[in-house]
């Protein structure tokens, strides 16, 4: 391979141990991390235990080849050391800090599976223009999962090793199928007792249809319900359309009802941030304060079904979420500053069995 034809390809094997042995004399060892060019001025490395750093483009060379000086770049070779992307000596002095760290973000593997997701119908009487499924009208039962494809689901829900499992059910609208989502409980519970498990059930649901009936066997099979409040009614309605336009009204009267019947801790809320969403960032966060939450979730839009084809009501510059995501952060410290305990969770998770927290899901 010569250098000296640009329009050979380099190759993209590994060099030798000579190529690192020859390597100029350096007062760090480097760690494992990797990298990437954010654009033409900016890159960033990540490391194993997902710290980052973004810096200006040529800083990964320059790391690699061990031209960072402890004295002339000071403050980026104190922040590599401390990040753990080089080290002073062949192994870090927090090396066990570190080990520690990524033993906790992948305990996830240590029992395997917990969340087994049933989408149960597609069908949804709402016709909000950031889902992110492929939604049909509420009529369309043949969309439905069928009784076949439920029994499939819990057999393999059935042979992960976790001791503890979540069964969550969406759709589309999932109470419309409500009688599959019993006949998928019913069947479960008697599957956990041979399997010994201990399974969680969540019902993701706008609230629009939801009767005392169906609340009631909730709370006898101890279920609880996950719902979306995008904020305000003018921003709710704005984002989540149904006939009638009472999306809001119907969604605060599911809400009430389901925590006189089942418990307040037992129901939470998700928003999604839409275009609309940006320009109400505080009112969102009061709304649900007002709403008897102490916790919120400021939850990006996910780039996914319906949300991708209609860019003008969902596609806005990370720069403008970020502006939005403080002003909320700011009234949410507000609350704590002034002695009232709401906080913001980094996932939609906010429910608990006892003291087995639901895992986090993606909605």
């Amino acid at each position: 391979m010569t250098e000296t034809n640009p329009q050979v390809r380099k190759n993209r094997k590994f060099k030798s141990l000579d190529f690192f042995d020859n390597q100029k004399e350096s007062n760090y060892f480097l760690l494992p991390f990797r990298f990437h060019r954010l654009n033409k001025s900016k890159e960033v490395i990540v490391n194993e235990v997902g710290d980052h750093l973004i810096i200006p483009n040529g800083t990964v060379k320059r790391i690699v080849e061990k031209d960072i000086s402890k004295i002339d770049d000071s403050e980026l070779f104190g922040d590599l050391i401390s990040n753990f992307f080089i080290s002073e000596t062949p192994l870090p002095p927090l090396i066990d800090v570190l080990a520690t760290r990524y033993r906790t973000k992948k305990s996830f593997l240590d029992n395997f599976t917990s969340l087994h997701i049933f989408v149960i119908s597609l069908r949804c009487e709402h016709t909000c223009h950031y889902c992110q499924v492929s939604r049909v009208t509420e009529d369309k039962d043949k969309y439905d999962m069928t009784r076949e494809h439920i029994n499939r689901g819990i057999d393999i829900m059935m042979q992960s090793p976790n001791p503890s499992i979540t069964m969550e059910f969406q759709g589309g609208e999932a109470l419309l199928a409500f009688n599959n989502i019993v006949y998928a409980v019913e069947r479960t519970k008697e599957l956990a007792i041979k399997y010994k498990k201990i399974v969680n059930y969540v019902i993701c649901t706008n609230l629009a249809v939801v009767t005392e009936d169906i609340l009631y066997y909730c709370k006898i099979n101890r279920i609880l319900i996950s719902s979306s409040l995008d904020g305000p009614n003018y921003v709710h309605n704005g984002n989540r359309k149904r006939p009638g336009n009472n999306s809001y009204e119907l969604t605060i009267q599911g809400i009430e009802l389901s925590r006189k019947i089942l418990g307040k801790e037992r129901v939470s809320a998700l928003m999604t941030t839409t275009n609309l969403s940006l320009e109400y960032p505080i009112q969102i966060v009061e709304e649900y304060y007002e709403k008897g939450f102490r916790n919120i979730f400021l939850r990006p839009i996910s780039p996914y079904g319906f949300a991708v084809k209609n860019e003008r009501k969902n596609k806005y510059e990370t720069d403008k979420f970020l502006v939005f995501y403080k002003k909320a952060l700011n009234r949410i410290l507000e609350y704590n500053l002034n002695g009232i305990f709401f906080f913001r969770r980094l996932c939609d998770n906010n429910l608990k069995e006892n003291t087995n927290a639901i895992p986090c899901w993606l909605r």
